[in-house]
């Protein structure tokens, strides 16, 4: 069933009124929707409602809401990554698979092997929010997590309760060796980029007493780093 964001304002006397250019357009011209198909709605509350079309013309879209009730599809804690951006494709399958799995905020950030100037990160994020808008739309998320401007670990370690490196040489530990994430923690997992983490932020990291954590032994690209660490992370604490 399509799924699109509304406004709780939408909404009055069991019935939604789409009247946005964005949402018009894709509903009406793009997926020619017709009266009394089915329409998946949610607003900035995460209540989201079922619906069906009782009229389409030029200006809007009627639907009728036959059940609604607050959205389930989101993590009992508050998931951020950090991570420093690769080139293209690979970052927007990042971006993507990112915002599928639960993450409410994208922090890109240099690192010493970082692939991407930060002149053009900073014409990027744009673009991943466009991603991370569409990605959740596909999946049914209930609130569109954000991509932040560039920042560095160094400023944001102070932001977050706790703070989680995927790192491929400097430990043997993994998740199964830390205590649990806490209901509404506020985690940050930090990946590094195709070239790895350098000395020196390794050196950081442990200056930091931040938990450094391996994905095994096998060597991952970074993008699949990210979508492993991630998935571990909801399958381990979730």
């Amino acid at each position: 069933m399509p799924h699109f964001f509304i406004s709780s304002k939408s909404y009055k006397d069991g019935y939604i009124l789409i009247n946005d250019k964005e949402n018009y357009n894709h509903i009406a011209r793009s997926l020619r929707i017709r009266k009394n198909e089915k329409l998946l709605l949610i607003d900035e509350n995460a209540v989201q409602y079922e619906t069906f079309v009782v009229d389409v013309n030029e200006k809007e879209i009627k639907v009728k809401v036959t059940q609604s009730y607050k959205s389930s599809r989101g993590l009992n804690f508050d998931l951020y990554l950090a991570q420093s951006p690769l080139r293209s494709d690979a970052q927007s399958f990042v971006v993507e698979k990112a915002t599928e799995l639960g993450i409410k905020g994208l922090y890109p950030v240099r690192t010493d092997n970082c692939a991407l100037a930060e002149d053009v990160i900073l014409k990027k994020v744009d673009k991943w929010q466009k991603i991370m808008y569409e990605a959740s739309k596909q999946c049914e998320r209930a609130f569109v997590p954000v991509c932040y401007q560039p920042d560095s670990i160094e400023n944001l370690m102070k932001k977050f309760d706790r703070v989680i490196v995927f790192c491929e040489r400097r430990t043997s530990k993994t998740l199964k060796d830390i205590a649990p994430v806490k209901h509404n923690e506020n985690l940050l997992v930090i990946v590094g980029p195709e070239g790895g983490f350098s000395e020196r932020e390794f050196d950081f990291f442990e200056s930091q007493n931040f938990e450094m954590l391996t994905l095994g032994n096998l060597i991952l690209k970074a993008e699949t780093a990210v979508t492993v660490a991630l998935g571990n992370i909801i399958y381990e604490f979730n």
